[in-house]
């Protein structure tokens, strides 16, 4: 055997016996007494790992002079020092494989095996020349191999290593499902574009694409920007359907059907997640919402952390999802969140806008990995692609370069170099393929080859024209790509399309016989989406600012209207004006916080909506019962704060009375503001009507005009402000019982209000709470659930 390690050369003759053998390689000082083959968590070494561990960790067996031979161990800390001192020199050698020589490997293949092992170490390599090794020593050195095992089985894992491992994802282990071969042909999509003049003209979004994609297989969609990469995609998963598209779509050879649509998971290239819920709430209540009824909670939640731990997500379950104003997990885990929503349901085809924009290359690499595991397990990937790296253009295996609507090339994605080679496009320096490609379909020609045809048809042009020469325009390089495509790909690819897809027979062509049943009834849907949205808007209603704001206007106020009390008709006109404050401020609080409500929330209902993942009365009913305990703390401390300092009635029944009607009056004017924010859907327009209206309300509300005119006077009447203002004074200053002859009862401004019972306010209000919300109801229904892309 020959150790080389620069310029030192160390020679050792090689012994008859193995035992032998591995005493002078282990003799030799450059290797500092210690041979081990290497893996994943040679970090371990760092962290001074102790031996025994260190062996249970490595992939194939560690041996050292003094443990491999039944010697005494050294202690764990000059082991660790040993074991750092040894980073510098490593002889690597596998005894699993030279054990395996007793199979009937021969000694070219030992050599072999150790000219790799030395490769991966620090400048040594080895050279293994008429070594003979006895049948007995082979058997020795299996039964210290197979000793060996057996003390490792009794050694614990250091938790070093747990922590490694927690962080690399496992394969992604899918069930079975569905195989849907997916075929389109001439496919087209066109928009109408108005002119300057009114006139309207057709403009082809996508323009004559054909291609098909099987189970297995990842299909990329690649091109420049604009150049209807998300629109196909669109059209392929069903999500565009209308009167502006033409040709044919099949799966399994049917067309789309309803049926179809939960067999399809849609990732979109926006990250729509709830900022404040956690990677583990997040996927658990997509799992409750969306699995079959059939499967029990804890089923629904073991299949949420499956997909946790094949995705790789285990560290930063607990972790919340974070977003533009908010810190959370990394760009490329809220990606992996967002494909684990879609994969909860072992969807047949998986759809993909863009799932690599914004990422580092590695991270870009490590999702193309995740779809490639997933295509494995028997799907169908499609995917857009804007300009990736090499590595992950390596990783397709169909690909569709796409050109201002157009079909510039169908295949195989490794051969895509090929076919523009022989159409005469080829790189003159070196390239990156992707890079070569989005060129040519923009019709950058620099640094490429030009095709005869195209260089002959641009001479032809200026010797017609007589003018000077010129390159060829991008218009030009277009126009042949294309043509080049429809005569030698096109027509091959349209016959291979009318190839049957050939399905087992126990499945159903359709999918009826493996269709889910409806998930959770009406009942758990609202359940579950009351508990995520009390989980993730608490942070908002009970944020910092908010109570800060509360607290801080209720001292105020009460500083204001300190120990203030009703002895005289002035006096009391001034609780009064506080009366009326109380009234126009939760009014106008809560009308411009549900504002934002729905314009905030529309891309997650559509998405959510899209895919049938709930009702929408479960929704809407959730959403408000859940706003109520966030929405009646804050007014509980106000009063608090307000009533005792001001010296309001000094009565139990008039406080819970005043908190009950400040209660309806924030609910009703909540409605107000869902309703406005559900009818426009754009928060700039919405605030603009709801400052026109609360202004109205408040200028209604019986304090700063008392006698309105007849023609305005209903406005009153739908004002929440007038009939919160009437019920806080019947409370404070009521004339019935036994305190019908003091001071209030007495004053000519509480007589000339006519107070009454307060009933009919009461009622106003109760009925303005379901109106609003009615019309809320009707608004989201009528909203159209379009893609967020």
């Amino acid at each position: 055997m020959e150790v080389k390690q620069g310029l030192v050369t160390t020679k050792a003759k090689v012994s008859e016996n193995f035992d032998e053998t591995v005493e002078d390689m282990v003799g030799l000082k450059t290797v500092q007494d210690h041979i081990y083959v290497p893996s994943r968590t040679s970090r371990g070494k760092i962290m001074g790992i102790t031996r025994e561990g260190h062996e249970k960790l490595e992939a194939g067996v560690s041996l050292g002079r003094k443990s491999s031979f039944g010697r005494k161990l050294e202690s764990p800390s000059k082991i660790g020092s040993h074991m750092k001192k040894s980073m510098s020199a490593q002889c690597l050698v596998d005894i699993d494989e030279l054990v395996s020589i007793n199979g009937g490997r021969s000694f070219s293949e030992v050599e072999s095996m150790l000219s790799r092992a030395s490769s991966t170490s620090l400048g040594f390599s080895f050279s293994l020349d008429g070594v003979a090794m006895l049948r007995d020593d082979i058997s020795e050195a299996v039964r210290l191999k197979n000793n060996k095992h057996e003390n490792d089985a009794t050694s614990e894992l250091p938790t070093a290593y747990e922590d490694l491992d927690s962080e690399i994802p496992k394969k992604i282990q899918v069930e079975p499902t569905l195989p849907i071969s997916l075929k389109f042909q001439d496919l087209k999509y066109k928009v109408v574009v108005k002119g300057r003049k009114s006139s309207e003209t057709e403009k082809y979004i996508v323009n004559g694409v054909t291609g098909s994609v099987h189970p297995g297989e990842v299909l990329a969609l690649m091109g420049p920007s604009g150049g209807g990469k998300t629109t196909l995609l669109n059209l392929l998963s069903g999500r565009v359907n209308n009167n502006n598209t033409s040709g044919y779509i099949t799966y399994n050879d049917q067309s789309y059907s309803k049926l179809l649509r939960q067999r399809i998971g849609f990732v979109l290239q926006d990250d729509i997640v709830f900022p404040h819920l956690t990677v583990k709430e997040t996927l658990t209540y997509a799992a409750l919402l969306r699995l079959p009824n059939k499967l029990t909670k804890q089923q629904k939640e073991e299949r949420a952390m499956d997909i946790i731990s094949e995705l790789g997500l285990g560290r930063c379950q607990d972790t919340i999802i974070g977003g533009a104003f908010v810190r959370g997990i990394s760009g490329g885990e809220r990606k992996r969140v967002c494909i684990g929503n879609e994969i909860l349901l072992n969807p047949s085809l998986l759809f993909l806008d863009e799932p690599t924009s914004g990422l580092d290359s590695t991270t870009a690499l490590r999702i193309i990995e995740i779809l490639h595991d997933i295509a494995k397990a028997g799907k169908t990937v499609v995917t857009t692609i804007h300009q990736p790296s090499s590595r992950l253009f390596n990783k397709f295996d169909k690909l569709i370069l796409m050109g201002k609507g157009s079909c510039l090339y169908f295949g195989k994605a490794s051969e895509a170099m090929l076919y523009f080679s022989s159409i005469g496009c080829s790189p003159l320096i070196a390239m990156n393929p992707a890079e070569f490609l989005i060129d040519l379909a923009n019709g950058n020609i620099n640094d490429k080859s030009i095709p005869s045809e195209l260089e002959d048809k641009v001479s032809l042009v200026t010797q017609e024209f007589q003018i000077e020469e010129r390159r060829s325009s991008p218009v030009d390089v277009y126009e042949y790509l294309v043509g080049a495509y429809e005569t030698k790909v096109a027509d091959i690819e349209k016959e291979k399309l009318l190839k049957p897809v050939v399905v087992e027979d126990k499945w159903d062509v359709l999918g009826m016989s493996n269709s889910r049943e409806w998930g959770p009834s009406w009942w758990e849907q609202y359940s579950i989406l009351f508990w995520r949205g009390l989980k993730e808007r608490r942070h908002d209603y009970l944020s910092c600012v908010r109570v800060t704001q509360v607290i801080l206007t209720a001292i105020i106020v009460g500083l204001l209207w300190w120990k203030s009390d009703a002895s005289s008709n002035i006096k009391l006109q001034d609780q009064a004006r506080l009366l009326f404050f109380i009234s126009v401020f939760w009014g106008f609080f809560p009308v411009f916080t549900a504002i934002f409500t729905f314009p905030q929330e529309r891309a997650m209902l559509a998405k959510e909506r899209s895919v049938a993942m709930y009702k929408l009365s479960a929704y809407f009913m959730a959403r408000n019962m859940s706003d109520l305990p966030l929405d009646l703390i804050l007014p509980i401390f106000f009063l608090l704060v307000v009533y005792f300092m001001v010296g309001l009635k000094h009565s139990s029944s008039a406080f819970f009375l005043s908190m009950l009607t400040i209660f309806l009056s924030i609910i009703s004017a909540q409605g107000l503001g869902l309703a406005i924010g559900a009818a426009f859907m754009d928060v700039k327009k919405a605030t603009t009507l709801a400052s026109v209206i609360v202004m109205t309300f408040m200028l209604a509300g019986g304090f700063f005009v008392q006698s309105v005119p007849a023609f305005v006077l209903w406005i009153r009447y739908i004002s929440f402000n007038y009939h919160t203002y009437r019920l806080l004074l019947k409370i404070q200053y009521s004339c019935s019982g036994p305190g019908s002859g003091s001071v209030p009862c007495k004053s000519p401004f509480v007589k000339g209000l006519e107070l009454g019972s307060g009933g009919g306010e009461a009622a106003a209000l109760i009925a303005m709470i379901f109106v609003y919300r009615f019309l809320t109801y009707l608004f989201l229904r009528n909203m159209k659930l379009r893609s967020a892309a």
